[in-house]
């Protein structure tokens, strides 16, 4: 691996000094100081790309939102190498995430990756999470941070996905949306921001509706997401956020063979139709972060409740449809020291505490009908951990930084169905986590080193025991990994480019399979060891004449070591599922001082397996998307029309890959060339 590495380092150090570089997505800035101008709070402290000694990357508000549909993570995201995403047009299933290989397993919803908005967990202390409720209409910026991250997060935390919202620290404006386009897609919103004497605030309502490409593919969806941000004095402050989700309809098509296929791709599996497969949800989140700063230092305080509502349909019968009511709270405090320290040196330590209660029911699923409760269950997990990072500067050149956390997480389950007998049980699991990392400034570029390990447990859905009606399966270990890195990030002039190598081993990895028994379920085993090793590389490029460049791209090589299955089948050497070798990104925007913008980009993912044999090998693609839209302005007014198309090309290609799927239905076809249009008027008498 070693070996390798070194060759692969060779190459692309050649590949850099001969000018084809590449670097962090999303950064717009311009000028030779860009990577101190940037400063990101996802490592929980606000610190410069450049003393950063980890790969990281920014993407700013006009990449979220202007001219885009907002129906996933992955329209502003695509530009991030080494983050793979799937699934944005099945929203029973949520999007798939994977960062290096991370979250690549889940079947729905985000695993191994840590998800915050605004500075509140949108990760469950088990390690799940959900985007369903992220607003992309009010978000500021999304900063990704890559690479295994638990001394700064515990549990869970392959890399992190950090949402911030818009502040009103504006004068009083009100904006409306209206949009619509192809297979049913209608969207509305309306979004006001501004100053109320010191108070700022921001309030988004928005509806989406699409009937979707393929049969049995309809979502309706409503969200308010509202923030308002109070001074107390002139160096304290409270955040007030709150996220109300309403998804009443959220149908799954499900997964098809490739024999359908080629017969009709946008038909939906027959058994999903039969039962009704999908979900719907109902989400309210309030949460509070409050900051205080003093010359001995900073404090941060956070504390949020979420209440969860979710029913969902699977396509069997026994046990099929799933009722789950949950409560997640928790709080967590953090101190950075001011004075104390010397100004070459930073300290902060802190502590945080999550907890999750669910009660899950489970019925019969009679053709979409819910017949006789055959499970009932309370589950809870306790997360608390407590955490040190501190830094050191000995001169202008270098930084050093390291960090520790320790986790405890506690899993409990309760039988209240005991007809079949009594599956209670508890597990404990405690991880101590340590990372460093060294920042060598070479001019006005940055080479970086990091070492850091990440631990995974399986989530309650994952932990589904296949030998019992009820309880955890005991033998679930968690996936532990070790990660090393180095890098280089740089901007020279109106240039700025990053390279990264990583190289991942791990412990344990958890792996997905279904049973014929329950079609459409999926239960977890560990795997042996696997490694992961990678080059990620972006570049951004503009001109004064309005002219930009994003690009990025990455190769990876993800397998497993050893791993024999239950059924005694040797894996070793296998490629991991679900995830292609290389992909990357190519996009090209023009603003022109008329207020014409247009953008048109490239998405590439090269060939995958969809089993863990590799016996199913699913073609590679290109995807073309075009972004057209005209800002006209008024002394109080503005308005944006815009014009998108996805698939400008028709391409083939699926929207996502079912991993070790029973019966061979790997394959969710995505949609041909679609159109959408719409219109955002802005009022703002100040400007």
């Amino acid at each position: 691996m070693i070996t390798k590495l070194n060759v692969i380092s060779c190459a692309f150090s050649a590949f850099l000094i001969s000018g084809f570089l590449l670097l962090p997505a999303g950064a717009q800035e311009q000028g030779d100081s860009v990577l101190d101008e940037i400063v990101v709070s996802a490592t929980r402290r606000a610190s410069s790309v450049r003393d950063v000694a980890r790969s990281i990357s920014v993407v700013d508000k006009e990449r979220i939102q202007n001219g885009t549909q907002q129906l996933g993570l992955d329209e502003a995201l695509a530009a991030v190498p080494g983050l793979y995403i799937q699934n944005r047009y099945n929203f029973s299933g949520d999007l798939r995430v994977a960062m290096r290989g991370f979250g690549a397993r889940s079947s729905f919803g985000i695993r191994g990756i840590r998800v915050y908005v605004d500075g509140i967990p949108e990760t469950l202390p088990d390690g799940q999470s959900g985007v369903d409720s992220i607003d992309l209409g009010s978000a500021q910026r999304i900063e990704v941070l890559r690479g295994p991250s638990s001394s700064l997060y515990g549990n869970a935390s392959g890399g992190v996905i950090s949402v911030i919202s818009e502040l009103g620290d504006t004068d009083p404006y009100v904006e409306g949306r209206l949009a619509a386009g192809d297979f049913g897609f209608f969207q509305v919103g309306v979004k006001a921001a501004g100053k109320l004497n010191e108070t700022d605030y921001l309030f988004n309502l928005s509806k989406t509706e699409l009937d979707g490409y393929r049969d049995h593919a309809e979502f309706r969806g409503t969200q308010f997401n509202g923030r308002l941000g109070i001074p107390f004095g002139e160096s304290d402050r409270l955040l007030v956020a709150l996220n109300i989700t309403d998804q009443p309809v959220a149908d799954d098509p499900g997964g098809i063979n490739a024999a359908q296929v080629v017969l009709d791709p946008a038909s939906a599996r027959a058994q999903n139709l039969q039962f009704d497969g999908g979900e719907t949800v109902e989400q309210q989140r309030l949460g509070f972060v409050y900051e205080r700063e003093r010359e001995s230092g900073t404090l941060t305080l956070r504390n949020h409740y979420v209440w969860r509502d979710f029913a969902n349909k699977l396509p069997f019968s026994g046990g099929g449809a799933v009722d789950l009511e949950r409560l997640f709270y928790g709080f967590g405090a953090q101190f950075s020291l001011g004075e104390q320290l010397p100004d070459n040196a930073g300290l902060s330590f802190g502590v945080d505490y999550d907890r999750q209660d669910d009660d899950r029911k489970r019925f019969d699923n009679n053709d979409g009908v819910l017949g006789a409760m055959t499970f009932d269950q309370n589950e809870q997990v306790d997360s608390i951990g407590v955490f040190v990072q501190g830094e050191l500067r000995p001169n202008d050149f270098l930084t050093l930084s390291a960090g520790l956390r320790y986790d405890e997480i506690s899993y409990d389950v309760s039988d209240r169905f005991l007809t079949n007998g009594n599956d209670s049980g508890a597990l404990d699991f405690d991880e101590l986590s340590p990372s460093i990392g060294v920042n060598y400034r070479l001019g006005e570029g940055v080479l970086f080193a990091s070492y850091g390990s990440s631990f995974e447990t399986a989530t309650t859905t994952e932990l589904a025991n296949p030998d019992a009606s009820g309880g955890f399966n005991n033998s679930l270990k968690p996936q532990l990994a070790d990660n090393f890195e180095v890098g280089f990030k740089n901007s020279v002039g109106n240039i700025y480019y990053e390279i990264a190598l990583f190289s991942i081993d791990l412990e344990d990895e958890l792996i997905p399979f279904e049973l014929a028994a329950f079609p459409g379920r999926t239960f977890y085993s560990n795997a042996g060891d696997s490694s992961r090793e990678g080059i990620e590389t972006a570049l951004s490029w503009a001109n004064d004449n309005g002219l930009r460049v994003d690009a990025s791209f990455t190769w990876s090589d993800f397998k497993y070591d050893s791993f024999i299955d239950d059924n005694m089948n040797d894996f070793s050497g296998n490629q991991l599922p679900g995830l292609p070798r290389r992909f990357g990104y190519l996009g090209l925007t023009y603003n022109a001082q008329n207020g014409f913008s247009g953008t048109i980009e490239v998405v590439h993912s090269g060939d995958l397996y969809g089993n863990n044999a590799n016996s199913v090998e699913v073609s590679s693609y290109t995807v073309t998307n075009l972004r057209l839209m005209r800002e006209f302005e008024t002394e109080a007014w503005i308005l944006r029309p815009y014009l998108g198309i996805n698939n400008l090309l028709d391409e083939d290609y699926n929207n996502n890959i079912r991993i070790n799927p029973f019966g061979g239905r790997f394959f969710e076809p995505a949609p041909p060339r679609n159109f959408y249009a719409g219109v955002v008027v802005r009022f703002q008498r100040d400007r």
